[in-house]
């Protein structure tokens, strides 16, 4: 799979992309070249040499507090979508072979995770358990676990009834091991790409959730909340919000461009995609070699 990935342009700009943001995610605070909590007496300054962002109603530089505030915003969309992987792909590929009480149980509880609203559903939570980052990735990681429950189910239902797995279940295979060995590797595709979709859709949810001040109390700084703070004031620095908002975009076009990539390029999709290129290339090579083999034979 990876060969066809290679040669899609799409894949290297979303891997450039992602790698960067990640790099931000972790090594964030390090880069920030003042203190994030710190404030001055510059209020509300304009871009310039000291501020290249300038600085909010604080005087704290903007610059700083998004290089810190990456990580919250960012490891706390990957944080959700682990969350949301566990908990939906392990029922769902279970359920295809533990019996129908428990295939009816997983879905009744799917179905009822499907009908909560996010946001109520976290502020319960958060409210239960504390107001604290993990309490609200938790909450959202669980919300979007039908979304792995659904595609782990359906690949393994898929392959659940080819001839090599029935023939290994007769030959008296453990679950566990036609899991691991059958249908492990044919669901890893479709995994991978509700992973990549999970993660674009938590990063918005965790900065909707710091936006309203959830999971993370000021001064912390996250991409959410300085655009919570940035709405304040914006008859005096309208271009403010961009700040976080393009952060926020450009990440999230890059989670769903590298899950339409592996999309397309996985199973017979992918075969049919990269024949029609090579057909394409094949005929675009032929028209420039036309030209010349007509000169030679005149």
């Amino acid at each position: 799979m990876y060969s066809r990935l290679r040669r899609l342009p799409s894949f290297w700009i979303a891997s450039v992309l992602l790698v960067l943001v990640l790099l931000l995610g972790i090594l964030g605070s390090a880069l920030a070249p003042h203190d994030p909590l710190a404030g001055g007496s510059a209020l509300l300054q304009a871009p310039s040499a000291t501020h290249l962002l300038g600085t909010d109603y604080l005087g704290r530089d903007v610059l700083s507090r998004l290089l810190a505030g990456s990580r919250v915003s960012i490891l706390g969309a990957f944080e959700v979508a682990a969350i949301a992987l566990v908990v939906g792909t392990i029922p769902g590929l279970l359920s295809v072979y533990l019996g129908r009480v428990f295939e009816w149980l997983t879905l009744r509880i799917m179905d009822t995770l499907i009908a909560l609203p996010f946001l109520v559903f976290a502020v319960a939570l958060t409210a239960l358990l504390g107001n604290g980052l993990t309490q609200a990735m938790l909450s959202v990681g669980i919300l979007l676990s039908p979304m792995f429950y659904r595609v782990s189910r359906a690949a393994a239902l898929t392959v659940s009834s080819s001839q090599y797995v029935e023939a290994a279940v007769l030959s008296g295979g453990s679950t566990g091991w036609v899991l691991r060995r059958h249908i492990g590797p044919k669901v890893l595709a479709p995994i991978g790409i509700a992973f990549a979709n999970a993660a674009g859709v938590g990063l918005v949810i965790v900065a909707s959730l710091t936006f309203l001040g959830i999971g993370v109390q000021p001064p912390a700084p996250t991409w959410g909340g300085m655009l919570a703070s940035d709405l304040g004031y914006l008859a005096y620095q309208p271009y403010a919000p961009a700040y976080p908002i393009v952060l926020i975009m450009l990440t999230v076009w890059a989670f769903n461009l590298l899950a339409d990539v592996l999309r397309d390029t996985s199973g017979e999709a992918g075969r049919i995609l990269l024949k029609k290129r090579a057909l394409a290339k094949a005929r675009r090579r032929g028209r420039r070699l036309q030209p010349q083999l007509a000169g030679r034979v005149e």
